[in-house]
């Protein structure tokens, strides 16, 4: 099948506005607990009502797909999460925040159930590695982008400045929410992909049996496999320290540190999904010398001792030891993600939509370290990152796949007939 280049940059601009309006979260934290005066458990609703709606949405997407294709339900992605960014914008106070995160995040679960196979479709099959490795690399630049556009619009608001954009955001945010402007930008982002998505041509695609996304039988069936449900934890665990690092960096370095939540903290967590991106980068080229298990508990290990350094650590090494943590972060995805796969002989499809159910961990791992920070401070809240990433190296000892990780191709490929 000939490749289609504008369907293939289409989806690789969706995965940085994804990426844009999903990871901004964590520098916000601050200014929402100030702004909207929340504890910590409160303001930990916001990213939970974000992350529930992948639980809500990811399996049902993916049989909506089926029935009303995948222009249809882009298009429809996005104007669900236009009319959450939309209504905090207008209407910026904490329900609303937790009804506009909930949307957004509707949107965006059906956006990513979308993409994947469109990309295979998209990019042709022979390609699709190179272009998943391509859209995770732009997913990271999206995370490393969206914190320092925060940080800008925020100061710019606060020094007065008069510049075109800038002022028309000063006529329609509220003085002590200029946080607030972002949704703006969002709204307009998310318009005008609708206006892109409606006016694009959309080629047919064929998922094979195995991709396709079955009954709710068949993820019951799965569900009752063992390692089905290893595995679904492992991903839950994945996420939930993600997004437990990178939705409490601000606010940790914050109030143990002193530094400024819309600078340093936002900085801090832009170079958090920085260097997750070039970890990603090194974490491929390991891949293919090494064991994908060993890999995993290498940089698990890695990213449990700057964890440690993080939280114990003084300023300097804070600031320097949470960016680390993404870096270590970086293989874990897609190590779970394929040993998980190669550990079933069938119904791919669904089980890839229980994995992708399992970003929910995002939702409640950061609202369990803000419900134990209310009551033993964040650090002893974010000690419970120790039990995911246990969790995480544990699976490099249990995993038994049934196909491994190909290594040094160039040198195997001779002994295939």
């Amino acid at each position: 099948m000939k490749r289609n280049y504008y369907i293939v940059s289409l989806i690789m601009l969706t995965f940085f506005v994804i990426s844009f309006l999903t990871n901004v979260i964590g520098p916000l934290i601050p200014d929402m607990i100030n702004g909207f005066h929340l504890s910590l458990t409160l303001v930990a609703l916001l990213p939970f009502a974000f992350f529930i709606a992948y639980g809500v949405m990811s399996i049902p997407s993916g049989m909506l797909i089926e029935k009303y294709k995948e222009k249809k339900i882009m298009a429809v992605g996005f104007v669900v999460a236009f009319l959450g960014s939309l209504m905090l914008a207008v209407f910026p106070n904490y329900l609303t925040a937790v009804i506009s995160l909930f949307l957004i995040g509707c949107g965006m679960a059906m956006l990513q159930v979308v993409i994947n196979p469109l990309l295979r479709t998209s990019g042709g099959e022979e390609h699709y590695a190179f272009n998943s490795v391509l859209a995770q690399l732009i997913f990271g630049l999206a995370s490393f982008i969206s914190p320092l556009v925060y940080s800008y619009l925020v100061l710019q608001l606060k020094e007065g400045s008069h510049t075109g954009i800038i002022s028309t955001f000063r006529s329609l945010v509220p003085s002590d929410l200029p946080w607030i402007s972002l949704y703006w930008v969002f709204t307009i982002i998310c318009l005008l992909m609708i206006l892109i998505i409606l006016f694009s041509k959309f080629p047919k695609v064929e998922l094979s049996k195995e991709e396709k996304v079955g009954a709710w039988q068949t993820h019951v069936m799965l569900f009752k496999q063992p390692v089905v449900l290893l595995f679904f934890i492992a991903m839950f665990c994945y996420v939930g320290t993600e997004q437990g690092v990178a939705n409490w960096i601000s606010q940790f370095l914050s109030t143990y540190h002193g530094f400024d939540p819309q600078t340093k903290g936002a900085d801090d967590v832009a170079y958090f999904w920085g260097l997750m991106t070039a970890g990603g980068v090194v974490g491929l080229l390991l891949l293919k010398i090494m064991d994908s298990r060993k890999v995993l508990i290498s940089f698990t290990i890695l990213a449990l001792i700057c964890l440690s350094a993080a939280l114990f650590g003084p300023a300097r090494i804070s600031l320097i030891a949470f960016p680390c943590v993404g870096f270590f972060a970086s293989v874990m995805y897609p190590i779970i993600f394929s040993l998980a796969l190669n550990s079933v002989n069938e119904h791919h499809g669904s089980f890839s939509g229980i994995l992708v159910t399992g970003i929910i961990g995002g939702a409640v791992i950061p609202l369990i370290i803000g419900w134990l920070g209310d009551h033993l401070g964040l650090r002893s809240g974010m000690f419970f990152l120790y039990i995911t990433l246990g969790y995480i190296l544990s699976i490099g000892f249990w995993a038994k796949p049934i196909i491994t990780n190909k290594t040094i191709q160039l040198f195997k490929s001779k002994e295939q007939p």
